[in-house]
């Protein structure tokens, strides 16, 4: 098969992958990549979880229906963020915001609401929300090192225009939408064969790449942990960072409100203030200290 609209190149890398599609058909069903791929994020997340809970003393029955809540919430979550600050995407068709295979979720509101469903568990089940909430930190995480590579199967969430070692190269033809697209991208289009190509920062792979360095470190982190609800806050303040750089390359960003200011850059700043805020707090006041032996 010759270069087409499902070709995706990294040229600088001498990479060349012909025939990247965005679903597959089973049985007569479509099935989309990025559901498959989200799927198998929860999976995994759901085995780390249900591992890490029963190293930390938790029955792993509980920590399951903390995981559905937490899934089940962080979706809605995820979407109603999206819809917030999309609203002239969905204020004409408000049926349209039930429509969530057209896409359309953010993290954040996950996040917002995942955490708020934990909280409401560990309240009935009378649970350590701070201890629960570590380990949610850490399937968060798997979730979205996973997820990230739903966004590259459906060309989208991509930097600006890169020539860049990591560059990628896309069909213009291919793309989830041409509004993603920068005047600097089209100034620098090539082609090959009959397809017009733009290069760009595949933002998927960096936040993918930055969240993998984040688990990694609060696998190697969490036998050293001096309070409950570190972990937590250590993810907040390293993915902030993370997304606070990535944020500010994309060319698909939510902004507030009648401004050009990304939401994301916002909430990732909140978010590195409240979890330094957080452990220099608990450090100082010694609360919730884990004995050396957990």
């Amino acid at each position: 098969m010759g270069i087409s609209d499902k070709t995706i190149l990294f040229p600088n890398l001498h990479i060349t992958l012909l025939n990247v599609g965005k679903n597959i058909n089973i049985g007569g069903f479509t099935i989309a990549y990025y559901g498959i791929i989200i799927a198998i994020g929860m999976i995994l997340a759901m085995f780390l979880i249900l591992h890490e809970a029963k190293r930390v003393g938790i029955k792993q029955d509980d920590m399951m229906d903390v995981f559905l809540f937490a899934i089940i919430f962080g979706v809605v979550g995820a979407r109603l963020y999206y819809v917030i600050f999309s609203w002239d995407l969905y204020k004409d068709n408000l049926i349209s915001i039930l429509y969530l295979r057209e896409g359309g979720l953010a993290i954040y509101g996950g996040v917002i609401g995942g955490v708020l469903a934990i909280l409401g568990v560990c309240l009935k089940k009378k649970l350590n929300f701070w201890k629960v909430i570590d380990l949610a930190a850490m399937g968060v995480l798997v979730g979205q090192i996973c997820g990230r590579w739903g966004n590259f199967f459906n060309r989208e969430v991509f930097g600006g225009y890169s020539d860049g070692l990591f560059a990628m190269g896309l069909p213009l033809s291919g793309i989830r939408s041409l509004d993603d697209v920068t005047m600097e991208m089209m100034q620098n289009t090539y082609k090959v064969g009959e397809f017009e190509f733009i290069t760009v920062h595949p933002t998927f792979l960096y936040e993918s790449v930055w969240n993998l360095g984040v688990l990694l470190f609060l696998l190697w982190y969490r036998k050293r942990q001096k309070f409950y609800g570190e972990l937590f806050a250590f993810y907040l303040m390293l993915y902030g960072i993370g997304r606070f750089w990535i944020e500010g390359i994309r060319t698909d960003q939510l902004k507030l409100w009648n401004t050009d200011i990304p939401v994301s850059q916002v909430v990732a700043v909140l978010m590195i203030i409240g979890a330094v805020c957080y452990m220099i707090y608990m450090r100082r006041t010694h609360k919730q200290d884990i004995p050396a032996e957990a």
